[in-house]
């Protein structure tokens, strides 16, 4: 499904060739977010990646913009807490286009302090954006409270006061720091084979400094479970429930996914949705999901209900998560039929071609590969019901944050 291949310079590429498609997609992902800044720059992770785009030393903000756009592509990035990707789906016919665009950006940016200033006032404008929507911003805040004075505990976007700070100088400093050949994986998904692919990017990418980003991990604060509520002025309530589970390569991160799958997955069978919605009628949204970094990951549950029956709301979920750990719920049965129903959902999601290489490209970063889908099966089919009933025990003692 996946080849993969190394240019000169060392940089991991991951080609996945599509026969027919009309479009193809290429890009890099490169190891630094968020948790990468020091205190005083948070948010230059997401800055610099919306800055890229503002001028190089050939290319006009305006001219970068229209390359792409002008043959109908879309040129895209996003910052995490652990990685950001710029990337470029464009005509399949359009492949040394896009891959020597992308190749200007990350070599030739120039961060002109007039388009810095225009972009303070975008990204402000973001950061007043997000806090407007409890429902996204709640995942942040608690993140902040289950990592606080560590370098997960704060917000990827930073904040206002910050990005006063950024300029030209901090800006290439962190390009030159983090955006080496060492520090990303290339990917590209579409018709062109591995042969022609590799020689365009050796073409363009080969003049990428290979680098040396040993990354510091201090290890993580242990803060204690917390309870809390916050008002913010919103109709509704706004809850995560969750707690830090292991990491992307802790042994259980397929057993937690699924259990967050059975709890709020996407399917309105899911045991949350069933008992909250479908039966009492007190909420709209109820989800479970995962994030894994390297070293922790979390597992939360969001519900947004009327401000009385939150507490109601929050008992039976804790009696859920209890029944589940207890072995009451789940039988092997039902979860044979949640394993079905989980890699069902996962081979439709595969068939999202943009989504599925992104993936694949933070899998090769922090895995060295993409697994593929008979490798996805059989970690999924060697999940016990006993490990399921554990992660479940674990989610049982949870933290709780409320914006209302």
């Amino acid at each position: 499904m996946y080849n993969y291949f190394t240019l000169s310079n060392g940089l991991q590429v991951i080609h996945r060739r599509t026969p027919g498609a009309a479009a193809g997609y290429f890009g890099v992902t490169v190891r630094a977010g968020s948790r990468d800044e020091q205190e005083g720059s948070f948010g230059l992770a997401h800055f610099v990646e919306h800055t890229l785009f503002k001028g190089t030393g050939r290319r006009s903000a305006w001219h970068i913009l229209n390359r792409m756009e002008a043959v109908g592509g879309e040129l895209n990035a996003f910052t995490s807490k652990e990685e950001t990707t710029v990337y470029t789906a464009f005509p399949a016919a359009r492949l040394d286009r896009a891959v020597e665009l992308v190749a200007d950006l990350l070599l030739n940016s120039r961060f002109p302090a007039p388009e810095l200033q225009r972009e303070r006032e975008v990204v402000a404008d973001e950061i007043d954006s997000y806090l407007d929507q409890p429902a996204e911003a709640v995942f942040d805040d608690f993140d902040d409270l289950l990592f606080a004075g560590s370098s997960l505990g704060h917000n990827i976007l930073g904040t206002t006061a910050d990005l006063e700070r950024f300029g030209s100088e901090e800006c290439r400093s962190w390009l030159e720091r983090w955006y080496t050949a060492d520090n990303m994986v290339a990917f590209y998904s579409g018709p062109a084979g591995a042969d022609r692919v590799h020689t365009c990017l050796e073409r363009h990418l080969s003049a990428l400094p290979a680098g040396a980003n040993p990354h510091d991990m201090p290890q993580l604060c242990i803060n204690p479970p917390f309870d809390t509520s916050r008002s913010v002025g919103s109709h509704q309530s706004h809850t995560v429930i969750g707690c830090r589970i292991g990491g992307l390569y802790s042994p259980d991160r397929f057993a937690m996914s699924l259990l967050a799958n059975i709890l709020g997955g996407p399917g309105m069978n899911s045991l949350l949705n069933v008992q909250l919605r479908e039966r009492r009628g007190l909420v709209y949204t109820v989800e479970a999901s995962t994030a894994l970094y390297t070293d922790c990951g979390v597992m939360s549950i969001y519900y947004g209900c009327d401000h009385h029956d939150e507490q109601r709301c929050r008992r039976l979920v804790q009696q859920q998560l209890e029944a589940v750990a207890a072995g009451e719920t789940i039988n092997e049965r039902k979860m044979r039929m949640a394993k079905k129903q989980y890699l069902g959902q996962m081979l439709l999601s595969g068939e999202n071609r943009e989504n599925s290489i992104l993936g694949a490209a933070r899998a090769t970063l922090f895995h060295g590969r993409a697994a593929d889908r008979n490798e996805m099966r059989n970690h999924i089919d060697e999940i016990s019901l006993d490990s399921l009933c554990r992660c479940a025990e674990i989610l049982c003692r949870n933290s709780k944050l409320t914006l209302c």
